[in-house]
């Protein structure tokens, strides 16, 4: 399988018509000044050096504001920049983010031009309530439309979700999974919502009227529609923002534009070991006796995963099952996959002790 490789261009708030109440574009790109096409060259090329392996897929991606509402001239500059590597065969393709609102034929005819292959859909939630609480100024209904036209076009489809906007439940949060899945985007990011520096939900948590999310809420929240998009074979890209100098945790960074929320450096790990903790739990109970030891295979870029962050997984094993756990990697296990094997069971245990 090759290797695939991001190149991230990032448009902080061009073509954005305003300010949702939890966005600002600038804090979570960590980039204020408008992107011109010799920055996309030179960050291509930057990239394009760092990158080590020859068998590998590469793609250019326009991250932050909303692409195709850049005034069409814009956009087509910064597009041709990038295609340039793609006509070269430097890299394989382009994808970009917008809004749902932003999306018709003819842009689709333009991104098709350039050599874009994939275009994400901010979604955030298909709750026309909680769009208009978070003034995104857009409806599910044109999410419904701009995703049938994006397939309709043979562009790959993404979704990006949130969870703990404003007035959301966790229900809320799995009928929009629900609601997406069935217009059949082919990846899917999902964002716990952070109170960021200058925004309107900073105002509403001061005052008291927005309560965020603990991390083990969003841990708990992000974990179900996992496993909800696993059922459905829908790939889950992404789980948390990117750390970046503004996106940190503030204790730790006084430069740091996080006021309140969810925070966490390695959020989706924690998601990652929460699956795979709840994976090892139902092996275990699977026995009808006590099982004293378990052994874990899994591929060297899960371990982290399977052993959990600070080793908690293999913590509350102990604590709660009394269960010794046996970590060992494999590089013929699929990545994000665990074999468990029930290596002692507590009569294993006793006839050793006999044997002394």
């Amino acid at each position: 399988m090759k290797k695939q490789y991001i190149i991230p261009i990032f448009v902080p708030h061009l073509g954005c018509p305003n300010n949702c109440t939890f966005c600002n574009q600038k804090t979570i790109s960590g980039q204020t000044k408008e992107v011109t096409p010799d920055d996309v060259r030179k960050t291509v090329k930057y990239y394009l050096e760092s990158f080590k392996e020859k068998d590998k897929y590469t793609e250019i991606a326009f991250f932050g504001g909303s692409f195709t509402g850049i005034e069409i001239e814009k956009q087509e500059e910064l597009l041709k920049a990038a295609y340039e590597f793609v006509k070269s065969k430097k890299v394989n393709s382009i994808r970009v983010s917008t809004r749902p609102d932003y999306i018709d034929k003819d842009r689709l005819k333009l991104l098709k031009k350039y050599g874009v292959k994939t275009i994400e859909l901010g979604v955030q939630s298909t709750n026309d309530y909680i769009l208009r609480r978070c003034k995104r100024n857009h409806t599910f209904d044109d999410v419904k439309k701009a995703s049938k036209l994006i397939r309709r076009y043979r562009f790959t489809l993404g979704h990006q979700m949130m969870v703990g906007l404003p007035e959301s439940t966790a229900l809320d949060e799995l009928c929009t999974a629900k609601d997406l899945a069935r217009l059949k985007p082919k990846i899917m990011r999902i964002y716990p919502v952070l109170v960021l520096k200058g925004t309107e939900l900073e105002k509403e948590y001061n005052e008291g009227t927005y309560i965020p999310l603990t991390v083990q809420q969003s841990v708990e929240r992000c974990k179900e529609l996992c496993y909800f998009f696993a059922k459905k074979k829908i790939a889950v890209i992404r789980v948390g923002l990117q750390s970046t100098d503004t996106i940190s945790d503030i204790s730790k960074n006084e430069n740091s534009e996080v006021v309140a929320g969810p925070y966490h450096e390695t959020f989706r790990q924690l998601v990652e070991a929460s699956i795979n903790y709840d994976t090892i739990v139902k092996k275990i109970k699977e026995y009808n006796v006590k099982v004293k030891e378990v052994e874990i295979l899994t591929s060297p870029e899960n371990v982290n995963n399977v052993v959990g962050y600070k080793r908690e997984n293999i913590s509350k094993l102990k604590e709660f099952y009394d269960v010794d756990v046996k970590v060992k990697q494999s590089k013929k296990i699929k990545n994000g996959k665990i074999e468990i094997k029930v290596t002692k069971v507590y009569t294993d245990f006793l006839d050793e002790n006999e044997n002394v």
